[in-house]
């Protein structure tokens, strides 16, 4: 890293953090303490309100902060996507917030990398569900996130489709919502939940009745949204012979409780770990005569009756 460089880069770390010593610079820029003297010298002299404290170290006077700093065409389509990101699958409020950021971001372009930034935009286009067919889903949205942030309890319904069927089972829950996930293009929430006495996700879309509540929780000293794993209870196994016609789809969609794929001679040889046979009832009955379930047997009689049922029906 070149000086010029250097200087620019211990500027952007001060603003980031309260204070650093020299020692922290030297380590972090590579450097020695005595090069870091001179760059703090020398940014004084450019005018950049560095204040020295003995014991605490370097910080940048409270309110100062660069001009805006210059972007290569694709850091600024990084940005822009990320605008167009949020816009699309977060709430309204931070959808408009979005949108006035990439206002900002494209005023502050030079014209040569916001034409050239605008081309490779116009290569990449997000999909999703539209917001009028997802009102309520966004709505609720903004409702979590609030409480999220003021740790506050929620009561919620919650909507499920029990696997295997088509009914709607529906429950009262109250929840202290421990953050929000967004999986494979939809919003899920965290939370414990008091009926359940145990952590548990709830697909968003699938929430009704929403209510934010005045009780206040803590959230567990060990809980870490970013590391957080749920616990893997799929202790029952499925093996399904399928066809290797539908040998590219399988591996290109993949399947939550899909474990292993064994590719044989005239076949495919599927291991699949569930909870309840019946979650995959319907996966494996969208395949036809694709898939054969070997074991376990109740699963093969579930699949025997669902398909006498389509039988009478036609």
């Amino acid at each position: 890293m070149n000086r010029t460089d250097r200087l620019l880069a211990i500027v952007l770390t001060l603003q980031s953090r309260k204070s650093l010593r020299a020692e922290d610079l030297a380590a972090e820029f590579e450097t020695s303490v005595r090069t870091i003297y001179r760059d703090m010298q020398a940014l004084s002299e450019a005018g950049v309100p560095v204040v020295g404290a003995p014991g605490t170290g370097y910080s940048l006077m409270e309110g100062y902060f660069l001009p805006p700093v210059s972007f290569t065409s694709e850091e600024a389509v990084a940005l822009l996507i990320g605008t167009d990101f949020i816009g699309r699958y977060f709430d309204d409020r931070y959808g408009s917030c979005a949108e006035t950021s990439r206002r900002k971001i494209e005023a502050i372009l030079p014209e040569n990398i916001r034409t050239e930034a605008g081309k490779v935009r116009a290569t990449i286009r997000l999909l999703s569900e539209s917001r009028e067919d997802a009102t309520g889903e966004y709505a609720s949205l903004g409702k979590l996130r609030l409480a999220v942030l003021q740790q506050r309890k929620v009561r919620l319904r919650y909507i499920r489709i029990a696997p295997g069927t088509h009914g709607e089972q529906r429950s009262d829950r109250i929840v202290l919502p421990y953050g929000l996930m967004l999986v494979q293009g939809k919003w899920m929430l965290l939370g414990y939940c008091e009926l359940r006495r145990e952590i548990r996700h709830f697909r968003v879309s699938r929430i009704t009745d929403l209510t934010l509540l005045d009780e206040k929780f803590h959230l567990p000293d060990d809980f870490d949204l970013q590391a957080y794993s749920p616990p893997d209870d799929r202790n029952q196994v499925v093996i399904v012979q399928a066809s290797l016609a539908i040998a590219d789809h399988l591996k290109d969609t993949g399947n939550f409780y899909l474990d292993r794929i064994e590719e044989q001679e005239d076949r495919l040889l599927l291991t699949l770990r569930v909870r309840k046979p019946e979650d995959v009832l319907s996966w494996i009955m969208s395949y036809g005569a694709n898939m054969n379930v070997l074991e376990p047997a109740v699963l093969r009689e579930r699949v025997r009756e669902e398909a006498k049922k389509i039988l009478e029906h036609y």
